[in-house]
């Protein structure tokens, strides 16, 4: 059943990098390094103290930033070109040593999951947003950290458990999945009117 811990591991990771990926890389790492447990294929990489550091210091600049109202979202679309391909590349390489053909699918799909998690992220928190108080907004970034590293801990220590709740996830997300891309779009017009000095009101109010 190692091919099963190893394609748990590489969806399980790539999954909860789409929701925070540097709480995803400091957990991986900090398992490998201080744990008896070893990570497949290319990821025995992250068992490095810079590594682990680097990312440890990104997701606290991430843990204040994503408790800003509207920051938060601008955040969330920048994030989009590094969440989705970091999954991508963790999904490939936690199977790098496994055949080639399902190397290839496991990227496709390691990609997928972590745009998936990353748009319903996204959605929920530019729901959220059109609150006018922080409160739900810092609630709501403190479920989505633990969400990340119970995730992360679970992709490593328990495959059957992390691919259960990955079943359970992509059945919402068929279910979701309209409300995520609207919000997307919502997200992307809303820094745009910030670029272009509209405020962050307007911004707001191009959101969903």
């Amino acid at each position: 059943m190692e091919w099963f811990s190893t394609l748990s591991l590489a969806f399980g990771s790539a999954w909860t990098s789409g929701i925070n990926l540097y709480a995803t890389v400091f957990v991986l790492g900090l398992i490998q390094k201080v744990t008896t447990y070893h990570l497949p294929g290319g990821l025995e990489v992250l068992d490095n103290w810079w590594i682990i550091g680097i990312a440890g210091g990104l997701y606290a600049i991430e843990f204040v930033a994503d408790k800003v109202p509207y920051f938060d979202s601008i955040w969330d679309v920048v994030h989009t070109f590094i969440r989705v391909p970091a999954g991508a590349v963790i999904a490939y390489s936690a199977t790098d040593d496994m055949d080639a053909a399902v190397t290839v699918v496991a990227t496709l799909l390691g990609g997928g999951l972590a745009l998936s998690s990353h748009g319903t992220k996204a959605a929920v928190r530019a729901g959220i947003n059109l609150s006018p108080e922080p409160v739900s907004n810092w609630v709501m970034s403190l479920v989505e950290d633990v969400i990340a590293f119970a995730g992360a801990i679970l992709a490593v220590v328990a495959p059957v458990i992390i691919a259960v709740v990955l079943g359970i996830f992509v059945l919402f997300f068929f279910w979701f999945a309209p409300k995520v891309f609207r919000a997307l779009r919502g997200m992307i017009a809303a820094v745009r009117a910030l670029i272009r000095g509209e405020g962050m009101r307007a911004a707001a109010q191009k959101a969903p």
